[in-house]
């Protein structure tokens, strides 16, 4: 019962990144069943971080991901350039914040 649920929660939040990054370059990592997706700006000219500020002072939270590479000493780019967001929510709130995050991305990168 959870896992279709989920499943498809999933595939609508992948369908509305697809249709709002619409010009910028982002990629999906494979959604394998958490609550989440993992989104990558190869050409992020901002950290995860600041885009993290930009989107708070607008009500969306999502995680940098330089957190999630604890113990990594290399300067490595990619940990700067992805997100972590959830699509767990109501799907009007995820709609939204898909909106959100892909209008701060099309900002940060006319900004370069």
């Amino acid at each position: 019962i959870v896992q279709p649920f989920y499943r498809e929660k999933a595939q609508h939040a992948v369908e509305l990144v697809t249709k709002h990054m619409n010009g910028a370059n982002c990629r999906i990592h494979k959604p394998e069943g958490a609550l989440f997706l993992w989104l990558w700006f190869p050409d992020l000219p901002i950290t995860s971080q600041q885009l993290y500020e930009r989107l708070k002072k607008r009500g969306v939270l999502i995680l940098p991901g330089q957190y999630f590479f604890p113990g990594l000493h290399e300067k490595w780019s990619h940990k700067d350039q992805c997100i972590r967001m959830t699509y767990a929510q109501d799907d009007e709130i995820v709609a939204r914040g898909i909106e959100i995050i892909a209008e701060e991305v099309k900002s940060a990168c006319a900004e370069k």
